[in-house]
């Protein structure tokens, strides 16, 4: 430890990534990236973009970004905040949304960079336990008394489990004095996105990410859908931090990829296809599997422990996502791969639990 770490450096626990090894023959289940390549149209403006122009800044605001985003949407240019990555629209919102003296409500199961923001900006934060199904519970929230602002993922991750809109509705009508967000970042594989409400409620945010279900985890571009001045909020905290986080390229190829519609549907349709083949595959080997509406899957074998399957895999170079923590720890995440990378999944997988037997 540095004696020249800041108190705050001192007491972070940082939020841990999944594995990205240099491992030839590798099949790469472990970080829901989309096992398709992005809208060629997308490809080609990046390409397009690669010119002169790069020695000029970008735009700072994003505009032309921010147009697309929404058109697509049907909602106004300031409604649309854009950051580096959906990690970093997040942590804005943290900063400039959801620091108060009352704390922040989220799942005790749930996407775990929430507590490092929490802890970077010194935010009081309260956990929510899911139910005994790994469903969000919203009169559990309701319930537990003043907040200074809610989030979670829909659906959630790493369970994959989604709340309907109606539910969200009911939250955000019964909770109007905090802010309510609202991280989308796997909604496009078969839940009901929330950016319809924007317009009723003005303490919804909504937030969106082009790493997965539009293929550009290599990218960096994520935006937030919200009323104008929780917009404008978030706008005075990245103008404080770093007015150009979309570069020239990711703007071009962002562009291009929210445009091109049809291929979101196409891909993303095939995966929440290839997702529900793995699924009844995955029962017949013996393994429970949380329903899902994301690109990705929560299973468990009742017999076979949760990090042996993983560390088992991994020795056959397939990576898959274990967490070692309360109430998950018997559990293995699995993005949705192409059909050849889940065949070869299951084929593994049935030749370690023969061989245990």
């Amino acid at each position: 430890m540095s004696r020249f770490w800041s108190k705050t450096v001192k007491g972070l626990t940082p939020y841990t990534p999944g594995e990205q090894p240099k491992i030839t023959n590798l099949i790469k289940l472990n970080t829901n990236e989309n096992p398709y390549g992005p809208s060629l149209k997308a490809i080609a403006a990046i390409a397009s973009a690669n010119n002169d122009s790069l020695r000029l800044y970008p735009p700072p605001d994003s505009e032309d970004l921010k147009a697309a985003i929404a058109t697509t949407y049907a909602l106004n240019p300031n409604q649309v905040f854009v950051g580096n990555g959906s990690d970093e629209v997040l942590a804005h919102i943290f900063q400039a949304l959801l620091k108060h003296e009352s704390p922040l409500l989220f799942p005790d199961i749930t996407y775990s960079f929430y507590p490092v923001y929490c802890k970077l900006y010194d935010i009081l934060f309260k956990l929510i336990p899911l139910d005994s199904g790994f469903s969000i519970q919203i009169e559990d929230f309701l319930n537990a008394g003043k907040n200074g602002g809610i989030i979670f993922p829909n659906p959630n991750a790493p369970t994959g489990l989604a709340l309907p809109l109606a539910a969200i509705r009911t939250l955000l009508e019964k909770n109007q004095n905090s802010v309510v967000v609202i991280d989308e970042a796997y909604v496009d594989f078969g839940t009901e996105s929330a950016t319809t409400l924007i317009t009723e409620f003005d303490n919804l945010i909504v937030t969106h990410s082009l790493s997965k279900s539009r293929a550009l985890a290599g990218l960096r571009i994520g935006y937030a859908m919200g009323h104008h001045e929780l917009i404008e909020g978030l706008e005075r905290v990245k103008n404080s931090f770093n007015s150009y986080p979309i570069d020239r390229l990711a703007s071009a190829g962002g562009i291009a990829a929210i445009k091109d519609e049809v291929y979101l549907k196409q891909i993303s349709l095939k995966i929440q296809s290839s997702r529900e083949k793995l699924v009844l595959a995955l029962q017949k080997l013996g393994f429970n599997t949380i329903p899902s509406t994301a690109n990705f899957i929560f299973t468990h074998h009742p017999i076979h422990d949760g990090k042996f399957l993983y560390q088992a895999l991994r020795d056959k170079n397939i990576l898959v996502r274990h967490f070692n923590l309360p109430r998950i720890d018997q559990y293995l995440r699995i993005t949705v791969g192409t059909d050849q990378e889940c065949e070869t999944l299951l084929l593994v997988l049935k030749e370690i639990l023969s061989s245990t037997n």
